[in-house]
């Protein structure tokens, strides 16, 4: 749709010849900007709540670049995963406010710091290793509008660690999980909670843990019935979900 096409929509509802409501998903179903190399999903944040995020391995950084200039002209956050800070320092050519998250590689562009999320999200690490992909979590559900807290190595190795946090288990409406090794730790938070808890399996271990397939095949088996599993070192996506289940 060009902008011609909405200014045309936006005059058929002053007229009244279209209502708010049809018009509203007449938006929603906006085409994407086309880049050639891109195709530019504006309009996910007016579908998802939450908008289109960059994975930057495999793109060129001028292409992270682009797109991220095309993103700018909108007023939601931008967040870039698995980012390095070479492409970092080119982002913030063309974006000041950009800011690269060290230990996860994300770089984020912060427009608003609305809170949209109706509670806490907790992010829980097993040990010291998984932190860059709990980090991964926790930068991507503050960036979504939530408010985000972190308890790290905590894992069953030394179980008091996490027991002194037992308050701070109970007082999250949503918990990401996040363990390599054998993967244990989702099943015990699991079982001192309510709320749902979203599981990270880390690729973190020795050899028989090949590379996170181990905690992921224990955390899908987990006896603990509130427990989901995202995939091997997906912090992005457990920080996604658990957003979306915070504004619900």
């Amino acid at each position: 749709m060009t902008e011609k096409e909405i200014q045309k929509l936006l005059e058929a509802v002053r007229r009244r010849k279209l209502g708010p409501r049809r018009a509203l998903e007449r938006l929603r179903r906006l085409p994407f900007e086309d880049l050639g190399f891109a195709k530019i999903d504006h309009h996910r944040s007016l579908r998802q709540g939450y908008a289109e995020v960059i994975y930057a391995p495999g793109k060129r950084p001028e292409q992270v670049v682009s797109v991220v200039r095309r993103m700018l002209k909108n007023q939601h956050n931008i967040l870039i995963t698995r980012g390095t800070r070479a492409l970092y320092q080119r982002v913030k050519r063309v974006a000041r406010a950009a800011r690269f998250h060290e230990l996860s590689g994300a770089i984020s562009i912060e427009k608003s710091r609305e809170i949209v999320g109706k509670g806490l999200i907790l992010v829980v690490s097993a040990g010291t290793s998984d932190i860059p992909v709990a980090e991964e979590a926790l930068v991507t559900a503050e960036l979504f509008g939530n408010r985000v807290e972190a308890v790290y190595d905590v894992g069953v190795a030394g179980l008091h660690r996490l027991m002194r946090h037992r308050e701070k288990l109970s007082q999250a409406r949503v918990i990401i999980c996040v363990a390599g090794m054998e993967g244990a730790l989702p099943s015990v938070v699991g079982g001192l909670v309510r709320v749902p808890v979203i599981a990270v399996p880390t690729s973190v271990g020795y050899g028989a843990s090949m590379s996170g397939v181990a905690a992921l095949l224990a955390m899908l088996n987990s006896c603990a019935s509130n427990v989901a599993v995202v995939n091997i070192d997906n912090g992005f996506g457990a920080g996604c979900l658990a957003s979306v289940i915070n504004r619900l």
